[in-house]
């Protein structure tokens, strides 16, 4: 008997990945695949309270590389669900009314999702609240972001915008700093750190776009000095939040 398709899902796949989604309250979970070598994963996990989850349906590792797109790491795991719901930049600048630190990041057209994930990964480490994207140059969210955010994808809102230069001058009249991450910025430790901070990050190579260059509070630099003085942008980010935090 065929299964019936669910319609608007998405797969996640890999440990981490598929964990924290299962251990997510307001992940909706319709059914989890896993090998004989993983089966025993999920019992270890926590399950969210009134959450329903499915039961394991345990295949052989080729039913489960047909299920997911070519080329997916899953680890002998995956979940098939639904998307989070969205989350506004206006959410965001609620949030920080009533906390005494915030952090932010936004990406300026930055398209790898193998950046975006290791990026949230970080993000995520540092304690950020929220990533902001431009809506047309940025991945969707899919298993293979998911899985370079090691799970971060369930912890940290990822907001669309259409205009990111309009989105620093809200993100400024909500008192945040916005500061760009720029070869030409000030050296990154003599910034002097604010309760409310959005770090902007650029694509490799073309960095950030003029405009929103120029809608930055302040730029910034990192004080590399080595004869490889160029970090790849998930890096530098770590090093920014980091830095800034």
């Amino acid at each position: 008997m065929q299964k019936q398709q669910i319609k608007n899902t998405e797969w996640l796949w890999g440990t981490h990945a598929v964990r924290e989604a299962w251990q997510n309250p307001n992940r909706v979970i319709h059914s989890l695949v896993v090998t004989e070598k993983t089966a025993d994963f999920p019992a270890s996990w926590t399950t969210p309270k009134d959450s329903k989850r499915p039961k394991a349906d345990i295949v052989d590792r080729s039913v489960l590389n047909k299920r997911l797109p070519d080329g997916a790491v899953h680890q002998g795991i995956a979940v098939q669900c639904s998307p989070l719901e969205e989350v506004f930049l206006s959410d965001l600048i609620i949030q920080s009314t009533t906390r005494d630190k915030m952090m932010l990041v936004m990406l300026d057209q930055v398209t790898d999702p193998h950046n975006v994930g290791a990026i949230l990964r970080s993000a995520c480490a540092f304690g950020a609240r929220g990533m902001i994207v431009q809506s047309r140059h940025a991945p969707d969210v899919t298993g293979t972001l998911a899985k370079s955010a090691c799970g971060a994808v369930e912890h940290i809102p990822i907001i669309r915008e259409v205009n990111l230069s309009r989105a620093i001058e809200q993100l400024q009249d909500a008192g945040f700093t916005v500061i760009g991450l720029d070869e030409e910025g000030e050296d990154i430790q003599k910034i002097q750190k604010t309760d409310k901070i959005c770090v902007v990050m650029g694509a490799e190579g073309p960095g950030l776009r003029q405009k929103v260059k120029e809608n930055c509070t302040s730029l910034m630099r990192l004080p590399t000095d080595g004869p490889v003085p160029t970090l790849n942008v998930s890096n530098a980010a770590a090093v920014a939040f980091y830095a800034l935090k």
